[in-house]
């Protein structure tokens, strides 16, 4: 299962009790589902999850079934209401006309903190998608109803989400991208476990970026100390070329000796083989001096 399949599973364990919170749910469901015209309604779901609870919240919201409900468990699950009465049921139960050509949210069916709760679990499970976050953080809610999207914009904002919202192939869409976002309206929505696992894998990825930046780090200054030690092999070898290598000072020849015995050692490496033992700066002040002079 996909990760957004496990939200949605884990979304349906919500009980179906309150009266008022089954109505309000299969309000979101309806304003976020593929079609809900007065001529009809259809929702269609790869959730079986989802697919198990609609027939229930339907039943309890408008005391109806479905005209058409799914022959196979397998691939996409349709369900539809076509019946005149079944479809009047419903839109009275939102304070809608079946002449109502452009939708909105009736908030006076949302006048409980639970039920806005319950709406947006349905907007979600019809109209909702969250990416894997080991892959990006991103969930979304898509709707043909661009009126539906501006409000529930507004009731996201009322309950503390701070969303944003763009249009792509005709629907409206409200998105979030922030790690923190998704995490709270997971939680909000009834899947905190799913929430958890996008905290997971966040600290995974900082743990896997910070030991990433450590390694990268290392590496450029490894690759800068060989390129020092190169430079400054290279001096002494032009030294010993031009016949002066044998009238260094005593402390710059055997430091050089030290270098060449040693190409791939540190600074402070070979700080630390001097007798006595020197400090880093004093080491590079004399190496500093040993390619000075081979530039003369």
């Amino acid at each position: 299962m996909s990760f957004c399949s496990n939200v949605k599973s884990e979304m349906c364990r919500a009980p179906i009790s309150k009266f008022c919170c089954a109505v309000a749910e299969a309000y979101g469901v309806l304003l976020f589902c593929n079609t809900f015209t007065p001529t009809g309604l259809r929702i269609v779901t790869e959730s079986k999850d989802f697919a198990q609870r609609l027939p229930k919240l339907f039943k309890r919201a408008f005391g109806i079934e479905f005209d058409q409900r799914p022959e196979g468990e397998r691939g996409k699950q349709v369900f539809a209401v076509d019946q005149p009465e079944k479809l009047k049921k419903i839109y009275d139960a939102f304070g809608l006309e079946l002449t109502t050509v452009s939708l909105h949210v009736n908030l006076g069916v949302l006048e409980e903190e639970c039920c806005r709760i319950s709406f947006l679990r349905g907007a979600f499970m019809a109209g909702g998608s969250v990416t894997d976050p080991e892959k990006r953080y991103h969930l979304e809610l898509a709707t043909s109803h661009q009126r539906v999207s501006r409000e529930v914009y507004a009731l996201l904002m009322e309950q503390g989400f701070f969303p944003k919202d763009t249009v792509r192939g005709g629907n409206s869409i409200l998105y979030f991208k922030q790690s923190d976002y998704i995490e709270d309206v997971l939680t909000a929505l009834g899947a905190p476990v799913c929430a958890m696992q996008i905290m997971e894998a966040k600290v995974e990825k900082d743990l896997r970026n910070g030991v990433n930046r450590r390694v990268n780090c290392e590496t450029a200054n490894l690759g800068k100390a060989v390129d020092a030690a190169q430079e400054q092999l290279a001096a002494i070898r032009r030294l010993e070329a031009d016949g002066r290598y044998a009238e260094l000072p005593d402390k710059l020849r055997k430091t050089a000796e030290l270098r060449k015995e040693n190409p791939e050692a540190t600074l402070l490496e070979l700080a630390q083989m001097q007798d006595p033992p020197l400090t880093k700066s004093a080491i590079n002040h004399r190496m500093r001096k040993i390619m000075e002079l081979s530039r003369l």
